[in-house]
């Protein structure tokens, strides 16, 4: 995906408004938030599921198979799949682990239905639609839920009324987080704070305070509020064992930061009393990192191969614009540290830098905005109507499919880095973010793009590289078709 340069622009706080009894929220299509997202989610499924098994018969009927397909009768089965992973609470979990409970249930609903109704011959034959239905199941059911879930949150529905409990500071910053990332599932709606919280001044605050600790027994958290979030063990062991908040429907979460250890599959185990949490470093054993480079070769060469015409029509179009090479070769930082050729379709003019440098010395403007942000606005050394084109689409990254296939780079990864822009992390994070195999997409990539900064960019590649899984690049990978499609912050 293009990013010729990053927007430095610092994450502005997110907006936060305090509620109010007589506030929408607390509305008639409020009161029944959670029911509304779970019809939904689940007419989503069914859709889904009906529209897949179409696509399957429609499979069925061009190759000729003779096993008969997925059943529409079959359909409401997905669903119950689904309600078996937890994809159906009203409140989150994370859009990447939603698409690994998705795939989950899936499996579990093909494995299950192929069993009972796996005939004596010609097993090859039906296990084919079968694989069929279940990939345009997952894929099909991802985007409609995807948009479902866009809109519900544009009708303030999807977040779970959740309250913090903690000190200000803390739950300040959290409240912002989840403000900024409704897809979370959490909408902060209020506060109890610390009883003896040192840095409390009253005042301004994002939310507004529902009482503290010392009177938690008095807090009402069943009717408005259905989620609790302690900032620290303390504010939770706090509260008495005989609270009334324990019976009543409010689920209760206690957060632990651990951003600097891998926190995505992280999985709880109980040693008695104690619960611990355990905590795998997934790309760091040589068989996920072998599995992660067979999964590359198995997509980039079919990809590469669909991708040709369109590349050799690029190519031709740029050469009909502007003579020269059609592609470019351009040095970047790579795995271990090491300099990558990435190659891509040319966008710029020939003798680009020249009239960089000449725009430049013209308008002071325009060199002020190159000096911060490594990038201009209206650049003078793209190709009309092609360079753009291509920019946006992201196609003039189509080549590095080659870079793949090479063992240079991986479908998925940290974007490799120039040496300029490389400079501008800490020594810690660049060795971090070299030891891994850059990508041709990213999490940042289908998240913020052009339009996130160093900050953000450092954020998600932290969390891409200690939380990798295959169900975290497959997720990756599918949200990159929207981003591209969408042109969002590309430049």
């Amino acid at each position: 995906m293009a990013d010729e340069g990053l927007n430095l622009h610092p994450a502005g706080p997110a907006r936060l408004r305090p509620h109010s009894r007589g506030d929408r929220d607390f509305g008639l299509l409020y009161r029944y938030r959670k029911q509304i997202v779970v019809a939904s989610l689940v007419c989503g499924d069914l859709a889904a599921a009906l529209i897949a098994i179409s696509c399957t018969h429609f499979l069925i009927r061009t190759t000729g198979l003779l096993s008969p397909g997925p059943q529409h009768v079959t359909a409401p089965f997905v669903v119950l799949a689904f309600f078996a992973v937890g994809l159906y609470t009203g409140s989150g979990p994370a859009p990447y682990e939603r698409f690994r409970l998705r795939t989950a249930g899936i499996a579990g609903f093909i494995a299950i239905s192929s069993v009972a109704t796996l005939p004596e011959r010609n097993v090859i034959g039906f296990m084919i639609p079968q694989f069929a239905y279940a990939a345009c199941l997952l894929l099909i059911g991802h985007y409609i839920e995807e948009t479902t879930r866009r809109l519900l949150i544009y009708l303030d529905l999807w977040g779970a009324r959740t309250v913090l409990v903690g000190a200000a500071g803390e739950c300040r910053e959290l409240a912002h987080l989840l403000a900024r990332k409704p897809e979370l599932g959490l909408k902060p709606i209020g506060m109890i704070r610390t009883a003896d919280d040192r840095n409390w001044t009253g005042g301004s605050f994002p939310l507004r305070v529902i009482g503290t600790t010392a009177d938690f027994d008095s807090i009402r958290l069943g009717s408005e509020i259905e989620l609790a979030i302690f900032t620290t063990t303390s504010e939770l062991t706090a509260v008495p064992r005989d609270c009334s908040a324990f019976s009543s429907s409010c689920r209760f979460m206690l957060l632990e930061d651990i951003r600097n250890v891998q926190g995505l599959w992280a999985r709880t185990r109980t040693i008695d009393a104690i619960i611990g949490i355990e905590i795998r470093r997934n790309l760091c054993s040589w068989q996920n990192r072998l599995l992660k480079r067979t999964f590359d070769i198995l997509l980039a060469i079919p990809l590469g191969l669909l991708a040709l015409p369109a590349v050799a029509l690029a190519a031709l179009m740029v050469k009909l614009v502007d003579p020269g090479p059609a592609f470019y070769v351009q040095k970047r930082i790579g795995h271990n540290g090491k300099i990558v050729k990435v190659l891509k379709l040319r966008t710029m003019y020939a003798n680009g830098e020249q009239l960089l440098e000449e725009h430049l010395r013209r308008d002071q403007q325009a060199r002020a905005e190159w000096q911060r942000f490594f990038k201009l606005r209206h650049d003078p050394r793209i190709l009309p109507i092609i360079g753009n084109v291509m920019r946006r689409s992201s196609a003039d990254e189509l080549p590095q499919l080659w870079n793949v296939i090479r063992g240079d780079m991986s479908l998925v990864g940290p974007r490799p880095l120039p040496a300029y822009h490389a400079e501008q992390f800490d020594d810690e994070f660049r060795t971090l973010r070299t030891g891994v195999l850059p990508g041709i997409t990213g999490l940042w990539q289908v998240s913020s793009r052009s339009e996130g900064g160093l900050q953000i960019l450092r954020e998600q590649d932290l969390f891409y590289i200690r939380n990798w899984s295959p169900w975290l690049d497959f997720y990756i990978l599918l949200q990159t078709v929207p981003a591209v499609l969408s042109a969002k912050g590309a430049r």
